[in-house]
């Protein structure tokens, strides 16, 4: 399937290839498929390498010799004589050989035209973990995502629908009714298999017949990221803490307080005790963090409030299979409380695979701000709504007291632009660069 980190891949391609390039994601996005279209599209010669497989390479890297020596041991091993000038290569579970990603560091102030390419699962937490130095500086580093709705579309041949949502976007005139009420519908399925691309494949392959669908390709997702969190940990006792931490996630999005506290985890729960499995998952990129602004003020992050925020889970499609939510409530549009809490998620979701930082707003006397992003005009405030009925005082309290450029209600209203409020359709978050 078509992702749009590609393009991503040929920038660097033309632009900095002579320094390696890590991709980090969570498990099961699509890494080492994308990676794999790439290399094999782009390069006359290429070399795959996964680690877990090749265990014998990490022996290799892992003896006390130069690393021009193991590179050129690796070679007899595969029994191959590399044309660097012509062939990547991608070593993929790359968090399995610390030396390996050291060596990256070799790779890029090398003379010879080494073209390198990593990627792995729990990459990130491994880099925060490692004994031995990271090659800061030397590697080009780039965040990848579960499929985001732009993408659910491309696999499901609907280019030229994307194309109108862009022009409805740009041009705030509203989306024909019959294809905004299509597109509502499709953006209802996308919340019940999330991005993951072997659950988006499972159900255009059954023509989005969501009866048809299985769900245990979530689940299994669901209980791998479990599994991972017995790895790189301290003891079995943070595995348990980041497991705890990871399950209070959905209800904690339901907090009537509207932010992550510790002691949902279990009564007794500190944040000193809670902090460092905290940033184990922030590092996998299974959650992702959104701080409270203090001040909408530029650099909106030099005023955020880091011990205040809230978590967000890293695919929508997980966040309904740990609430149990049957698919036939999210189709039926019968959810109250929690429809707004998934939407919200969702839209988390697509402004961080949009580049954007994640904050929001709240004020002394409880008005709120779902998210808030600083772009080319200004800091400019988010208000979230699942359904049609828009009514927000905190929007219009925080426009009359900052005066921002102009706001965004993202909502299942159509597109529009009155009262110096943009209107974007849920199925068009993608388009808020």
């Amino acid at each position: 399937m078509e992702r749009k980190i590609y393009q991503e891949l040929l920038e660097w391609k033309n632009t900095n290839i002579d320094k390696p390039l890590m991709v980090i994601g969570a498990r099961q996005i699509g890494k080492t498929y994308i990676i794999n279209e790439f290399c094999k599209k782009e390069f006359e010669e290429y070399i795959y390498i996964n680690l877990l497989e090749q265990a014998d390479i990490v022996k290799i890297f892992k003896q006390e010799i130069n690393t021009q020596e193991k590179f050129n041991r690796m070679k007899i091993y595969l029994d191959k004589d590399i044309d660097l000038e012509k062939t990547i290569i991608f070593f993929d579970e790359i968090q399995e050989c610390e030396e390996i990603i050291s060596a990256l560091k070799y790779f890029n102030e090398s003379s010879e035209p080494f073209k390198i390419i990593c990627a792995g699962s729990l990459l990130g937490v491994k880099i925060k973990r490692m004994h031995s130095s990271f090659p800061v500086g030397k590697v080009k580093m780039i965040n990848m995502y579960p499929m985001d709705f732009e993408e659910f579309l491309m696999a499901n041949n609907s280019k030229p629908l994307i194309e109108e949502i862009k022009k409805s976007y740009k041009t705030n005139e509203p989306l024909d009714l019959i294809l905004h009420k299509k597109t509502l519908d499709l953006y209802r399925l996308y919340l019940c298999v999330g991005g993951m691309p072997e659950a988006v494949k499972n159900l255009l392959s059954n023509n989005k017949d969501i009866l048809k669908f299985d769900s245990d390709i979530i689940t299994d997702i669901y209980k791998s990221y479990l599994n991972d969190m017995n790895k790189y940990v301290s003891n079995k006792f943070e595995a348990t803490k980041i497991e705890a931490i990871y399950k209070s996630i959905p209800s904690q999005l339901g907090n009537i307080s509207n932010k992550f506290q510790y002691g949902k985890i279990n009564s007794n729960a500190r944040k000193r005790d809670y902090e460092s499995s905290l940033n184990w998952l922030l590092s996998s990129t299974m959650v992702l963090k959104c701080p409270v602004l203090k001040k909408p003020e530029i650099p909106p992050l030099g005023f955020i409030v880091d011990d205040n925020f809230k978590l967000y889970l890293s695919d929508v499609g997980i966040l309904l299979k740990m609430l149990e939510i049957k698919y036939k409530d999210i189709i039926l549009d019968n959810l109250l409380l929690y429809k707004g809490i998934i939407a919200k998620n969702y839209v988390a979701t697509h402004l961080v695979a949009s580049k954007h930082s994640l904050m929001y707003w709240k004020s002394e006397n409880e008005a709120e701000i779902d998210f808030l992003i600083y772009n080319d005009d200004g800091i400019i405030p988010i208000e979230v709504k699942a359904n049609e009925n828009v009514g927000s005082k905190s929007l219009k309290l925080y426009m009359k007291r900052y005066k921002p450029k102009y706001s965004i209600r993202i909502s299942s209203k159509n597109f529009g632009f009155e009262n110096n409020i943009k209107s974007v359709p849920l199925y068009a978050t993608f388009c808020i660069k």
